[in-house]
């Protein structure tokens, strides 16, 4: 069976727990995302020139790879950072049956 979505991890950073939520439930109720996963990280990087730790949130959002960019348009709108960590990551294989779920929650 021949496939015409690419579907997708996106990876989302979040500063807190509420931000994560609020990013989380948009993306789903604008079917921009068919699920969001979320888990506490810490997180370690260089910004303007000094290295910070911080505890942050993680999101993994499952989505078709064809709705990136409005919903990059979207994190962007409602993240507090200058520069939010958005990285599309593409599925290469997974279960049929769950594949055929995120599509019919995505609208498709």
């Amino acid at each position: 069976m021949q496939q015409s979505h690419q579907y997708g991890v996106v990876l989302i950073t979040a500063a807190s727990r509420e931000e994560a939520e609020a990013i989380a439930n948009t993306l789903i109720a604008e079917q921009l995302a068919a699920c969001v996963s979320m888990m506490p990280i810490h997180s370690i990087y260089q910004w303007q020139g000094e290295t910070h730790h911080a505890e942050e949130w993680q999101l993994i959002v499952k989505t078709d790879l064809a709705k990136f960019l409005i919903l990059e348009a979207k994190v962007r709108e409602l993240h507090s950072y200058d520069v939010p960590e958005i990285l599309a990551l593409p599925v290469l294989a997974g279960s049929q049956p769950y594949l055929h779920w995120l599509s019919n929650q995505m609208g498709e």
